[in-house]
């Protein structure tokens, strides 16, 4: 009896509807510390000249003033999405002087974490609940973990394709309500299956010691300033990461879109003892946090994949998801490979697209409590351990060795491959596919064990190895001057967002305590 996933790739064949694949749309946001040529973070604001940080929609900050941001627009094309984020990394080295972009996602050294500027953006009052929010983040977890950047993958099925695929599964439902199942169904296959992208694409298994307090961190000594583990993936993703022992206790329901919307609300409206006893102001009136509830707003969240609704002037996430279903699908575990100029390249981002749509068509149980610690489990052991030779994951019946798992998931994507590749009258699919069997047949061949080669080759710990790479990518990139168009165009977005904030910051606003009390009470 075929499976669902045969049974899908077959009828989207069959009907000649194959070809919406091609319209399947990818947008990239991918995160980068400014840091001096001596491998410190950069000190320095914002460069005006790179626009404002609250209004640009292409570069930005996330936490820091140094965090840089970079947002393409949504692409059919990913070499097209990639060329758009590579034109945002020459227009920003043009404008930082002999700063670098860090080439990886762990921080360098911070010695004190007063050496990381929290993000500021201006004086209206979503300036200031942007700039609150991330004080709330140092209050609650410290400034440190903060430093930490990644690459976010956006991924959306086209419009024209979820009748058929509809059709397909016999649902004969409102199709939003169909959209939205569907894509709940890839977000809990991806929770399944996603130790997978840590093995292939984790680029973290190294860092700064000063990253980490005292000594229980499991971790070994590479060199003077270097901790390492020798199996690690991505220590990005593990507990020394984006991880807080208050969002431990969370449990956010990926079964239903309903039971995920009222999951996370309650933990954006229930009190934190701990953040209770911190107080929202200090005595001097100053902001330490927005509020006191587990999380401040949704997107304080750590999660490895959300479901995902452009908002409304005014609307906040979780109500756009409510109010319309899910429109896209942000992946959020991909580390920074230090080894590519730009974090990641073509055939990781074809692997994703071919992967997300196995999660999609594949048959995708709800996950019960029993399930959900079974993946926590799988997840810890491959970002710290996944190269470990036989290295065993946690299944329904027992135990699978991760090799043979991977080898069966992989089969499994060379089968959406195989019709992707179809479709656009190409191999470039199939051959991503065909590159991670390589690294699953050998784990050498993965950036994790790649990265630790070279560090020990050259006899460089964390800090040397990624800021020679930082300054061969700024290198390679500037070989490749803008184009008048692109930097014109890019100078022009620049001046508009300026414009704009200033706009924002002398139309009539309520006070600021007024202004949080609308927000949270709407």
């Amino acid at each position: 009896m075929p499976t669902q996933l045969q049974r899908m790739l077959s009828g989207l064949e069959a009907d000649g509807q194959a070809g919406l694949l091609k319209a399947v749309q990818h947008g990239i946001e991918k995160e980068g510390l400014r840091v001096t040529s001596q491998a410190r973070v950069a000190q320095s604001g914002h460069p005006e000249s790179l626009g404002s940080a609250l209004t640009h929609p292409r570069i930005t900050t996330d936490y820091s003033e140094a965090l840089l941001e970079f947002i393409t627009p949504v692409f059919q094309d990913v070499d097209a999405a990639l060329e758009h984020l590579c034109e945002l990394h020459r227009f920003t080295y043009g404008q930082i002087g002999d700063e670098l972009i860090w080439g990886a996602s762990m921080p360098c050294r911070i010695d004190d974490p007063s050496e990381i500027p929290i993000g500021r953006y201006g004086d209206s009052n979503n300036g200031r609940m942007k700039h609150i929010y991330r004080v709330g983040l140092e209050s609650r977890y410290g400034r440190v973990m903060q430093s930490i950047a990644g690459i976010h993958y956006n991924f959306s099925i086209p419009d024209g394709l979820w009748p058929e695929l509809q059709r397909l599964q016999g649902d004969t439902g409102e199709l939003q309500d169909f959209r939205s199942r569907s894509y709940f169904g890839l977000l809990r296959n991806f929770r399944r299956y996603s130790w997978l992208l840590n093995y292939l694409f984790g680029a973290s298994p190294a860092l700064s010691d000063s990253f980490v307090d005292g000594d229980d961190h499991q971790l070994e000594r590479f060199d003077d300033n270097t901790l390492y583990a020798p199996y690690a993936t991505s220590l990005r993703m593990s507990d020394l990461g984006y991880t807080n022992q208050a969002q431990a206790s969370l449990f956010i329901c990926y079964n239903t879109l309903e039971n995920y919307v009222n999951t996370l609300s309650e933990a954006v409206q229930t009190p934190y003892p701990a953040y209770e006893q911190l107080g929202v102001k200090d005595d001097q009136g100053r902001y330490l946090q927005l509020n006191t509830n587990l999380l401040q707003i949704e997107n304080e969240y750590y999660s490895d994949i959300r479901p995902k609704r452009v908002t409304e002037s005014g609307e906040k996430p979780l109500q756009a998801l409510a109010a319309r279903g899910v429109e896209y699908v942000e992946v959020r575990s991909q580390d920074i490979n230090p080894l590519l100029p730009l974090g990641l390249d073509a055939e990781q981002s074809r692997f994703i697209d071919t992967f997300l749509l196995f999660c999609l068509l594949a048959e995708s149980p709800e996950i019960d409590g029993d399930e959900c610690e079974r993946l926590r489990q799988n997840h810890n052991r491959v970002v710290r351990y996944g190269r470990q030779p036989e290295l065993v994951l946690l299944f329904e019946d027992g135990e699978r060795d991760l090799v043979s798992w991977g080898e069966e998931l992989l089969d499994q994507t060379m089968k959406v491959a195989e019709l992707l590749d179809r479709v656009h009258g190409s191999s470039c699919h199939s051959r991503s596919v065909q590159q991670q069997r390589l690294k699953l047949a050998d784990s050498e061949l993965t950036p994790s064990a790649q990265i630790l080669r070279l560090m020990k080759e050259r006899g460089q710990g964390y800090d040397e190895f990624v800021l020679a790479q930082s300054k061969q990518h700024r290198e390679r990139l500037l070989s490749e001057p803008l184009t008048d168009s692109q930097r014109q165009g890019l100078e022009e977005l620049a001046r508009r967002s300026h414009q704009q904030q200033q706009q924002m910051e002398q139309a009539e606003q309520p006070p600021f305590d007024q202004f949080l009390e609308d927000y949270f009470g709407s």
